[in-house]
């Protein structure tokens, strides 16, 4: 006898994953630059045979690409991309196809390790060598939706002094670079790979320098007017979290302005995505959990930094831009 309420579980487990199929199909399509291959509509045989590759495998992907609608099927056995606008476009510094690279190769695997974690009471270790181009691209995608808002920084003063911790690729300091030539812009990355390419892209920019150093082993010769510090904190131990700030306060001229870019943590009733996110971070033994927003008031008031407010950059998965001002000594 068939038991009615098991399957009917099953059957409640399986609906409840549909939404991964998208997720799934469309990382597929972007890593492969498919959707831009059936853009005119055309046929499997066709485009298997100009990339070179599985005939079997990329149909399997079309049926389910027709079945949710990513794809169409035209006459002719021709197939063309459905609605792009919901679909990551082309590789590029500002698709929403780096942040999906990311989860479906980063997060969502350490999350499937948390049963061996958990019995083993071992966590993974993250390979920033490995996983440095992905997050650096994330971070630059951030960047690009935060960049309105750390420009209106600038705007009140256009000769000032920069530093942007954590430079990544450099794209985003290039476009305040270029948007404000008389500001001079000092960037530092840890990853050799990472600041190399933050180097060639700026290279024709003669007000940004970029560096390859440890935060905790940079000493600059200089104050600065602003300082960025954008997706760094999850690398930071709690317990070295209020030196980081009393550091960075210390680099600032008085008045300056710390602009953070960041997750926050949230409790039990936050967004599921933001709650899997954290979890994500817990993960590895070398990164460390999301800041709180009370912990990031307390660290800037014991830094005598004033806390200028806290605006939203990508609600769903927690990011935040939180501002302080150095409170004059005088």
């Amino acid at each position: 006898m068939i038991d009615v309420m098991k399957m009917l579980k099953a059957r409640m487990w399986m609906k409840r994953n549909v939404p991964f199929l998208y997720s799934w199909h469309a990382y597929v399509g972007y890593e492969l630059d498919l959707f831009k291959a059936f853009e005119r509509g055309v046929s499997i045989e066709d485009v298997a045979d100009a990339y070179q590759i599985d005939d079997q495998l990329l149909k399997q992907w079309v049926n389910v690409g027709v079945s949710i609608g990513h794809l169409k099927a035209m006459s002719r056995s021709r197939y063309r991309t459905g609605s792009m606008w919901k679909l990551p476009r082309p590789k590029d510094e500002s698709t929403s196809g780096v942040i999906l690279k990311e989860m479906m190769e980063l997060h969502i695997p350490s999350l499937l390790n948390y049963p061996d974690m958990m019995r083993e009471k071992k966590r993974n270790h993250f390979d920033s060598d490995k996983h440095a181009d992905t997050v650096a691209k994330t971070s630059r995608l951030l960047e690009v939706i935060a960049l309105p808002k750390m420009a209106k920084l600038l705007k009140q003063n256009e000769e000032q002094l920069v530093l942007d911790i954590g430079c990544g690729e450099g794209g985003y300091i290039k476009r305040l670079a270029e948007r404000f030539p008389k500001s001079h812009f000092h960037g530092i990355e840890v990853s050799e790979t990472v600041a190399k390419t933050a180097q060639n892209m700026t290279e024709s920019l003669d007000n940004v320098e970029i560096e390859q150093a440890d935060l905790w082993e940079f000493e600059p010769n200089k104050k600065f007017d602003t300082i960025f510090m954008n997706n760094i904190i999850h690398y930071i131990p709690g317990e070295q979290r209020q030196d980081l700030f009393n550091r960075l306060s210390e680099w600032l001229k008085d008045d300056g302005v710390l602009s953070v870019v960041t997750p926050i943590s949230g409790g039990q009733s936050s967004p599921p995505f933001v709650a899997a996110f954290d979890s994500f971070f817990h993960s590895f033994e070398n990164l460390h959990s999301l800041p709180e927003k009370e912990e990031l008031a307390e660290w800037g008031e014991k830094a005598a930094l004033t806390n200028l407010g806290i605006q939203t950059v990508i609600r769903e998965g927690s990011w935040y831009i939180v501002q302080y001002k150095k409170t004059s000594s005088n």
